[in-house]
């Protein structure tokens, strides 16, 4: 019975002569052995090689290497043609990792991609054994080579699944901004950063007024193309790449400007009012307009480690809560001047 085992942890190989052989004549025929082995190995999808290290020439390759990557298998000479035969991109950090596994006399693996006679690149895996000689020096190298290209597009496709997954978590699920999840996070890491390099931070809480009223007069289908428009009306007025448009919750919006002063942020303020005031969108139900408005609440800070961040936010929605009391359609801002409130 001869029985074969081939993983990417290790390699085993193990051959037994059955008992009906008992009688034959190649029993304990060294010969015999080495020829079945060399099938055995031959005729895996693994390609076992050996390597001589102080020559680093090739003692061995197994013929498979031509149907896998194309070139001849008297080719494969030193070591040299395994680097010259690997990616610009792995062949520096592979060749330098296997180097140093190998003088340590530590058995390892790499993953590389491999260039084909072709000219194309497959993912290649080695299972590297070192052998030592009885005073401890490197004597040879022993391995596997495996395709691994399939098993590598399985896990690009997973990660490209899983990079989805994240920014679906981060992106709202009606209007395709940000979520509030994202502004919590991206507020937390801009006030670290406003509070590092000491720069103004500011914030914007809008609220669509009588929104409500909208969605009991035109419905809710309406109401939900009502806050997409202005979801995206909005993201295009903050164009710089670290602003941040996010949905805070039903037909509330908040922006985070960083690196904007007081003065910066009341004029992206006035720049969403007039271009929502642009838009024209029809709101039948509303008191104060025939078109959708909208309430704001403006704070700017250059915050200290005295400064807590939640009740910042608490601020700014208290200035807009003052817009709102002033008769909507306007925008409540101011600077924080003092720490007093602020103080965790």
């Amino acid at each position: 019975m001869y029985a074969v085992k081939v993983t990417y942890a290790t390699v085993l190989i193990e051959i037994k002569v059955s008992q009906s052989m008992s009688n034959s004549p190649f029993k304990n025929n060294q010969l015999y052995n080495e020829v079945v082995y060399k099938t055995l190995i031959e005729s895996t999808l693994a390609i076992p090689w050996s390597i001589d290290w102080e020559s680093k020439q090739f003692n061995y390759i197994g013929p498979q290497i031509e149907k896998l990557l194309g070139w001849q298998q008297a080719s494969w000479k030193t070591v040299q043609d395994w680097v010259d035969r690997m990616h610009e991109s792995d062949r520096e950090k592979t060749f330098n990792f296997c180097v140093a596994q190998s003088l340590a006399g530590i058995d390892h693996e790499a993953d590389y991609r491999a260039l084909k006679a072709d000219g194309s690149y497959i993912w290649i895996r080695d299972v590297v054994h070192v052998i030592r000689t009885e005073n401890g020096e490197v004597d040879s190298l022993v391995g596997f080579m495996f395709d691994i290209s399939e098993r590598k597009k399985q896990e690009e496709q997973l990660e490209i699944l899983q990079r989805q997954l994240e920014e679906f978590s981060y992106k709202d699920g009606l209007t395709g901004i940000a979520n509030r999840r994202l502004f919590d996070e991206f507020f937390a890491r801009e006030w670290q950063s406003a509070m590092r390099l000491q720069k103004p931070l500011s914030v914007l809480l809008i609220d669509l007024d009588y929104f409500k009223q909208y969605n009991d007069g035109h419905g809710h289908i309406n109401g939900d193309q009502c806050l997409r428009e202005i979801a995206q009306l909005w993201s295009t007025c903050c164009s710089r790449p670290r602003d941040l448009v996010s949905r805070f919750g039903g037909e509330e919006f908040a922006v985070v400007l960083p690196e904007t002063n007081a003065e910066a942020a009341i004029q992206v303020a006035e720049n969403l009012m007039q271009a929502l005031k642009n838009a024209k969108l029809t709101h039948c139900t509303s008191t104060i307009s025939e078109f959708v408005t909208c309430s704001m609440g403006v704070k700017t800070i250059v915050p200290t480690e005295q400064c807590d961040q939640m009740k910042f936010l608490e601020l700014v929605d208290q200035n807009l809560y003052k817009a709102k009391q002033s008769g909507r359609n306007c925008y409540q801002a101011d600077y924080v001047d003092t720490l007093e409130d602020l103080k965790e």
